[in-house]
């Protein structure tokens, strides 16, 4: 069998790309796909793969600028040659289930989420933006969000990271979709004896605006509380110019460090809404509770009062409430390590695996009846 993985771009290791890697796993054979890829910011367990670029790819600055190409995606996504591949995996946020697969394929679309910057983000993407682009993108968005709607119907079977992913998919597309969350490498993660928990709070991510580092570091200037924040991103240096003496910037860090921090922390701050999200998870994996904005996937991973603390009212008071209420809880970390293993590698692989051996059955039945396959509603 023929496999064919689609990924919107590969020029680093955040939850698309780990679950591209667990793809890679299941199927050491599949072939990749994308429009812009960066073999020194990907695992090897990516770069041992055969992998397709689009035209995107060869356009300035690809790999930093990929974003501003997005209008020419669609076209792009049309155009990889998806003949005699009997199964396509699309990973799902950017253009990447747009691909036309093969009349007797079976293309299941593994969704992060619906493009984020022509559907549910996109007010906040264009209020973020300068003059000229503010002004762009009305128009593009309405052209990639056409596109995107009518291409869904060239996805047979859905599957979401999350509940909150799967109303998104109903909502955008009128598609259901089985639910199976991303893997996280839960293994990497260990909690520390409660001696050696430090005095300090965590936030960590990549900080762009829905995250709401500013959000963060705003309330623990206020409450004098230690914040420390890892991560990069487009708001770093604004993040920066207002942390206050408590709250401590260090940007990206390496593995090992990330890793101390999650363990040593009081609990993880997560104020952002996420489609599903990942760092909680690893935060729970290594002992640690999460304070928590109750919207998006943090409800569906953090179980209130007892792996952390979710808060509906997101304020700088509004977070500080919910610090002082953690503050004031006692967590069991064995009970926290037991919930982050319901997220396991292993628990993705073999319900993407069972899902996949499944929507295969159905086109081989289907074709030996001679009945003509439609995207599943």
């Amino acid at each position: 069998m023929k496999i064919a993985i689609v990924h919107y771009w590969l020029v680093g290791m955040r939850g698309g790309e780990k679950v591209v890697e667990a793809l890679c796993g299941m199927f050491p054979d599949a072939d990749l796909f994308t429009h812009v890829y960066k073999p020194s910011a990907i695992s090897d367990a990516i770069n041992a793969h055969r992998v397709q670029t689009s035209f995107v790819s060869r356009l300035p600055f690809a790999t930093t600028r990929y974003r501003s190409y997005l209008p020419f995606m669609p076209l792009a996504t049309e155009q990889f040659d998806l003949r005699g591949y009997d199964l396509i995996i699309s990973s799902e946020s950017g253009p990447a289930k747009g691909v036309i697969p093969p009349p007797h394929s079976v293309h299941i679309c593994y969704c992060h989420s619906p493009m984020r910057y022509v559907w549910n983000m996109f007010h906040d993407y264009r209020d973020a933006s300068g003059p000229l682009t503010k002004w762009l993108m009305p128009p593009v968005a309405h052209y990639v969000r056409n596109w995107d709607a009518v291409s869904a119907s060239r996805v047979h079977f859905f599957v979401a990271n999350s509940r909150n992913v799967a109303a998104r998919l109903r909502t955008y597309y009128g598609r259901e979709a089985a639910i199976i969350y991303p893997p996280v490498d839960v293994g990497s993660f260990a909690p520390v004896a409660p001696d050696e928990v430090c005095d300090y709070w965590l936030m960590v991510g990549e900080l762009v605006r829905y995250k709401r580092p500013d959000l963060a570091v705003q309330a623990f200037n206020k409450s004098g509380r230690r914040l420390v924040v890892i991560g990069g991103g487009e708001m770093l240096k604004e993040i920066r110019a207002i942390a206050g003496p408590t709250v401590q910037v260090l940007g990206p860090q390496p593995a090992a460090a990330l890793v101390h921090h999650y363990a040593h922390a009081r609990a993880l701050i997560f104020p952002g809404e996420e489609d599903f999200g990942i760092v909680p998870v690893e935060a729970m994996a290594s002992g640690r509770p999460v304070v928590a904005y109750a919207r998006g996937g943090a409800t569906e991973s953090i179980l209130d009062g007892v792996t952390g603390v979710l808060f509906r009212d997101q304020t700088v008071d509004g977070l500080n409430a919910a610090v002082e209420h953690c503050e004031q809880m006692t967590f069991d970390p064995g009970v926290i390590v037991e919930r982050a293993k319901q997220f396991s590698v292993q628990r993705f692989t073999e319900q993407m695996k069972a899902f996949v051996g499944e929507k295969l059955l159905t086109r081989d039945e289907l074709v030996q009846r001679g009945v003509e396959r439609t995207p599943a509603r």
